[in-house]
């Protein structure tokens, strides 16, 4: 039975717990909100998954700390120290599960970390984490020259779980202050960010190394003929890194361009690692390599400038008067929303055709990426009820059939039809 001064102890601990609580739950309810709108300012709404999680953080982050500095500045008996050291332990495993979870990580990776830290701290709070580690440590095996043991295995897991969730947080951070760079354009914000993300999983795969405890001069395989056929498999994914690259430091293709590229044409959403991703008009994506973007022709509507020029054939009756089928497939054009006032509509007489007058309606549209055929069918409507009121006709394909003369019936007479009888 705990003596009156244990008891005393494990009371003050459980109003410490108690009065903590209630602070950081006041304190979320209060800054929860406006932490969720700084960060949707700030993120744009692209890091959705921390917005509804700004209250609950709040509150652990508060929780955490408190709980920890008051297990660790007084000489608490046993039981008012797992009180403390238990919900100490669930502050801090909660923080790590809505921080991991609101990058959009798996949850057995938010789960595993959670109870490791939950576990940790607890241990160390009990009198310290010999009593776990030491059993752990004990079941171990040999490889070679080096001991290894189920603590370790533990050990490197973790490093490894904690050190892609921080590669993955660091990635997202560097992206969200890019954004606010106005020094930068698009593109050279979008080539920064990729070089950094390489650099930053460039320095997370020697951090790992060195965590798990690899000596370098063991990579020197990669040297041989198993490094040879690796780098003949990551041949393609390297050139297509590369040829990324090289599309966002010369800036021929950048995010927002309108582009066709043989059959695929619509307007470039994000250029990867390995491909480009191309959005066209009827909601399809197209993942194209980048390597193609580099080896084939490639047509860039807003390379230079955003004006793209539009052509619509028409053909109009002999019959008709030219100059008003004229004037009005100016009217029409000149009535779409979308055309440009500067450079003017025209229009070409192309040339004396089968059936009519060809003509080519030639016109300047500024968004390309919202499609050509809408323009192209608002001005055709247009001009098509402009023509019924005006009298212009539009003409049928026609062919005129010669006959010389009708075969001849082997009987001896013709085959033709029977002559008219004479009046």
């Amino acid at each position: 039975m705990p003596d009156q001064a244990a008891l005393a102890a494990t009371g003050a601990a459980a109003a410490i717990v108690f009065g903590a609580g209630a602070f950081a739950w006041l304190a979320g309810r209060w800054a929860g909100p406006m932490i969720a709108g700084l960060w949707q300012r700030r993120t744009g709404g692209q890091s959705e998954g921390m917005i509804p999680r700004a209250c609950a953080l709040v509150r652990y982050l508060i929780l955490w700390p408190v709980l920890a500095s008051a297990l660790r500045f007084y000489p608490w008996p046993p039981l008012a120290s797992f009180l403390l050291g238990f919900f100490a332990a669930l502050a801090a495993a909660l923080v790590i599960r809505n921080i991991v979870r609101g990058l959009n990580l798996s949850r057995w990776i938010a789960w595993t970390l959670a109870l490791f830290l939950f576990v940790a701290i607890l241990a160390d709070a009990l009198g310290g984490l010999d009593n776990v580690t030491r059993p752990l440590d004990a079941l171990a095996f040999t490889i070679g020259s080096r001991r290894l043991s189920l603590l370790a295995i533990l050990q490197i897991s973790i490093a490894l779980l904690a050190l892609y969730a921080a590669v993955k947080l660091i990635n997202q951070l560097i992206g969200q202050s890019l954004k606010h760079a106005d020094a930068l354009d698009p593109t050279q914000r979008l080539l920064t960010q990729k070089l950094l993300a390489i650099a930053t999983v460039a320095i997370a795969f020697f951090i790992g190394i060195d965590l798990a405890g690899i000596d370098l001069t063991a990579l020197a395989f990669f040297s041989g003929g198993v490094g040879l056929a690796i780098g003949f498999g990551l041949q393609k994914t390297f050139g297509n890194l590369i040829a990324g690259i090289i599309l966002l430091m010369d800036r021929s293709i950048k995010p927002g361009d309108v582009i066709s590229v043989g059959e695929s044409f619509g307007q470039v959403n994000k250029i990867g690692v390995r491909a480009v991703s191309i959005v066209t008009r009827d909601g399809k994506e197209y993942l194209i390599p980048n390597e193609l973007l580099m080896t084939q022709e490639v047509v860039n509507w807003s390379y230079s400038t955003r004006d793209v020029r539009i052509s619509i054939p028409i053909t109009i009756d002999y019959a008709c008067d030219v100059r008003l089928a004229q004037r009005l497939m100016i009217e029409a054009a000149d009535a779409s929303p979308r055309v440009l006032e500067t450079p003017k509509p025209n229009v070409w007489m192309k040339a004396f055709g089968e059936n009519g007058i060809d003509h080519e309606i030639r016109v300047w549209i500024l968004d390309p990426e919202a499609g050509i055929g809408p323009v192209r069918s608002d001005i055709l409507n247009r001009l098509w009820e402009l023509f019924k009121e005006n009298g212009i006709k539009v003409p049928a394909p026609q062919r005129a059939v010669r006959i010389e003369g009708w075969p001849i019936d082997p009987a001896g007479g013709s085959s033709g039809p029977a002559p008219a009888p004479a009046t």
